[in-house]
């Protein structure tokens, strides 16, 4: 079974970047450009794992993690955090929101593709 994957980041670029890692690794990725955006698509669809950014116009990476967390559609979908951010204290905010892991930009391909497979699992 094809795991699905969905990346959310107002920078087209990383979005790309992400699908691309993403998809050579076998999964199946859609794209959203801000948290407003993926919230829609959680709306209509179940994705295995949302890859995020932190800092996004509209709703932020922390707003849409507090959001999934408060649906019972989304409660349970592990949320990884992909962010240029890399203090102890932004790290504390997403551990409350209920975020499952935290990776710094820019980062390493072969690390997301282990840590997309281990939170998918």
């Amino acid at each position: 079974m094809t795991r699905r994957v969905l990346t959310v980041d107002d920078s087209k670029t990383m979005r790309n970047m992400v699908c691309f890692t993403l998809r050579n690794a076998g999964y199946a990725v859609e794209e959203a450009e801000d948290g407003a955006v993926a919230m829609r698509a959680l709306q209509s669809n179940a994705y295995d794992l949302v890859i995020t950014d932190l800092n996004m116009p509209t709703m932020d990476g922390l707003a849409l993690v507090r959001a999934m967390r408060a649906s019972p559609r989304n409660r349970a979908t592990p949320v990884l955090i992909l962010t240029t951010e890399a203090d102890a204290e932004k790290k504390a905010a997403g551990r409350a929101a209920g975020a499952t892991g935290w990776l710094v930009k820019p980062f390493n391909p072969q690390r997301l593709i282990e840590i997309t497979a281990k939170v998918c699992a």
